[in-house]
């Protein structure tokens, strides 16, 4: 008997969307975790590969929406048939390029996503609407919409399953090899469904689901592909900040994306209550949450991450509420999921491209959650004040009352101490503030003028002070703050983490060492060692400029050359801002690219010292501490070379990581944990390096350098690394 009049098997075509969602969102984390090793862990990598992911996706349900007028067994024999030329670029891999000329990441990098994924993401891209076409041309089928949900619940599995079970179990290789695997199932399920519906007709929906409504009007279109934009731009925004300030690895790149997806499971599934009820409280979320995030800003931490994440979650659950209910008939299912791609790659197109270029620090996140207060449902709110308010024109003046106490009261709040130390007073506005938005989020035009106005208390108007000051620049790479303290120091701030000091004396720039670099630290100590190592023609070399810091400690004769991937950081050494490299070291070589890969490209044995301090915030660039990476950088060194490396961060242990590559390559080693808190001086710890005991103790032996704590974990390896047990959990909180 034929599928389409037979039983409609729901449990087939849900197994299938499940699948290829699966495999869909597995492949993200582990692609972008493949091209770690040649792009390096700006939070911007990840934007740019979820940018190519969103408008392939786009350009699958576009696929999907043009053969969906087709008889279903013509649409599977093509189906089919891209399924297995998709199959051809199997087993996934990197492809063999040049390195990227900087400045042109924002363009290279998606270019590379797109040849490594972008056949087999194409058409799988393509398997929840047409499943969901093909599932609706059964008479008894019933309502389609719900199996987005378990298309949406394919994908969080499935990218919860790569960081707690794919990256710690697998090396990439053989990851690459289960997905294959996966996709050939997929095929097979693919082809049972065109089996299940071989019967009918030339229509994909059956004549019971084609309603005779009209097609959508432009207003609709319009508010589709603003309620999909703004959760999809919401995400990446967050995504920025989590890699950013805490460390850039696939395990934080899902956890927005995750909830993300979670929120169209939820919004889209067959029983919404759950869903009314996070879009009910939506509203007050989104204005308190977006202003406890706004003044959480400047210090990363659980705090930040959960006020961010948790905003994210209930704004993306609203707006795809309110788009469920939108939705059309099942005639134009493809076209609105078409509609709803369209929004997610221009929320990715804001927040990827467009804002990098455009601001100056990440504006694209409040901007987001203006719009997001914009477009949350209201309606709850507004029935329930007109039943305690009946009369219009009181309702009216109650809420500009109230606008005005929200004005007043954040006003107040901004000059408070924030999250230091609240004392009653300080409870006490917080508390009228949040009975103050909760009453107004019964009317858009005086919600929408409420959240900004916290949003700007909240840290909004310092940071537009920043940007009108002109002191802040933003690269492909980061956010710049340059930050002349009223003592004399001037700071440069990478995100939120403090990258260089200098000082000036009445005015005058101090050349002395500040911040990770003292006199004590491993670098300082190692550097001031260099003639008696290796003689007064020392050959130096430093992956990571900064400021320039560590210049100051070149003397005569010695031949240094500076690593630097963001050409931003080297212009405030040009243009003077920082004048250590000037002064110390005008004619030391100044190299800009990825230092691993520039470093691969140099002369066997060009250094007798190496230094890497190249963290981007406190991001961990996690392709500088493979031993692929130690290989390379012990082949820049010559045969009694010695490698330093700066592993200080709040939210990684590394030592023993480095002493897991240390003890599985044979190389002696030793770490400098130096506490020095005087002035400009940070604590910092360092490991240096060496293919022999002796020659390391040459450096080490009264210096107060210590052994390394034993290694517990396997060495990270360009295809296996798993970040989980280094965390420190107590930075978090």
């Amino acid at each position: 008997m034929s599928g389409a009049v037979g039983a409609p098997r729901r449990w087939l075509f849900a197994a299938t969307i499940l699948t290829g969602s699966f495999l869909l969102f597995l492949v993200q984390p582990m692609v972008a975790r493949m091209a770690l090793p040649r792009l390096g862990g700006a939070s911007n990598v990840w934007n740019s590969a979820m940018l190519v992911y969103q408008a392939l996706l786009l350009g699958g349900y576009a696929y999907a929406h043009a053969i969906s007028r087709w008889p279903i067994r013509r649409q599977a024999a093509v189906h089919l048939a891209l399924l297995f030329a998709a199959a051809l670029t199997l087993p996934i891999a990197m492809p063999e390029l040049a390195p990227f000329p900087p400045g042109q990441e924002a363009f290279r990098v998606p270019w590379l996503f797109v040849l490594t994924v972008g056949p087999l993401f194409f058409v799988v891209s393509a398997q929840a609407p047409l499943m969901q076409r093909w599932f609706a041309a059964h008479p008894q089928a019933g309502d389609p919409y719900p199996l987005y949900a378990a298309s949406n619940l394919g994908s969080f599995a499935g990218l919860l399953a790569y960081p707690l079970v794919a990256e710690p179990l697998l090396p990439l290789t053989a990851q690459s090899g289960a997905w294959a695997a996966g996709y050939g199932l997929l095929i097979g399920l693919v082809a049972l469904t065109a089996l299940a519906r071989r019967g009918a007709g030339r229509s994909a929906v059956a004549p019971a689901a084609v309603s005779p409504a009209p097609p959508p009007g432009w207003g609709r279109i319009g508010l589709w592909l603003a309620l999909s934009a703004v959760p999809s731009g919401l995400m990446l925004s967050t995504t920025t900040h989590l890699t950013t300030d805490i460390f850039a690895a696939p395990m934080l790149w899902v956890i927005p994306l995750g909830l993300y997806l979670l929120s169209f499971s939820i919004a889209f599934a067959a029983r919404s209550g759950f869903a009314a009820v996070v879009a009910m409280l939506a509203p007050i979320v989104l204005c308190i949450d977006g202003a406890v995030a706004m003044m959480a800003a400047e210090r990363p931490g659980l705090l930040t991450a959960a006020a961010s994440l948790v905003l994210l979650f209930v704004v993306a659950v609203a707006l795809h509420f309110r788009l469920y209910e939108t939705r059309p008939e099942p005639a134009r299912l493809t076209q609105f999921y078409l509609v709803i791609a369209a929004g997610g790659v221009l929320g990715g197109l804001f927040t990827a491209l467009v804002a990098p270029l455009v601001f100056d620090w990440t504006w694209e996140h409040p901007l987001l959650i203006l719009a997001a207060a914009g477009l949350v449902p209201l309606r709850h709110g507004s029935q329930w004040l007109a039943r305690i308010l009946p009369n219009t024109a009181r309702r009216q003046a109650l809420l500009a009352f109230l606008l005005l106490v929200v004005a007043v009261g954040a006003s107040l709040l901004r000059s408070g101490p924030r999250f230091e130390a609240w004392g009653g007073v300080d409870l006490l506005i917080f508390v009228v503030l949040f009975v103050a938005v909760v009453f107004v989020t019964t009317a858009r035009w005086v919600y929408v003028p409420a959240c900004a106005l916290l949003l700007a208390a909240a840290g909004g108007v310092d940071q537009a002070r920043l940007t009108l000051e002109d002191v802040r620049s933003r690269s492909y790479f980061g956010i710049y703050t340059v930050n002349d303290l009223p003592e004399g120091p001037r700071q440069l701030l990478h995100g939120t983490t403090l990258h260089g000091i200098q000082h000036r004396v009445n005015g005058v720039p101090s050349l002395a060492p500040t911040t990770y670099y003292g006199p004590d630290s491993g670098a300082g100590l190692a550097l001031q060692s260099a003639d008696r190592l290796f003689g007064p023609q020392a050959r130096v070399g430093i992956v990571g400029l900064g400021v320039g810091t560590l210049a100051c400690y070149r003397r005569p004769g010695q031949s240094w050359t500076f690593y630097e991937i963001d050409p931003e950081i080297l212009e405030y050494s040009q243009q003077g801002v920082f004048t250590f490299v000037r002064e110390c070291a005008p004619d030391a070589s100044i190299v800009i690219g990825d230092a691993r890969l520039k470093l691969a490209e140099a002369a066997p044995g060009s250094f007798d010292l190496l230094l890497i301090d190249a963290f981007s915030s406190d991001a961990i660039p996690l392709h500088l501490l493979t031993e692929e990476a130690l290989d390379v950088y012990f082949r820049a060194l010559g045969p009694e070379g010695i490698l330093v490396m700066h592993i200080s961060n709040r939210f990684i242990d590394l030592e023993p990581v480095i002493a897991a590559i240390a003890e599985h390559q044979g190389y002696a080693a030793a770490v400098r944990r130096d506490r020095t808190r005087q002035g400009s001086l940070s604590t910092s710890d360092w490991v240096a390096l060496a293919r022999s005991p002796d020659r390391l103790a040459q450096l080490t032996g009264e210096s107060g350098w210590n052994d390394l704590r034993p290694a517990t974990r396997s060495p990270w390896r360009d295809d296996y690394a798993s970040i989980l047990p280094h965390i420190r959990w107590s930075s978090l909180f």
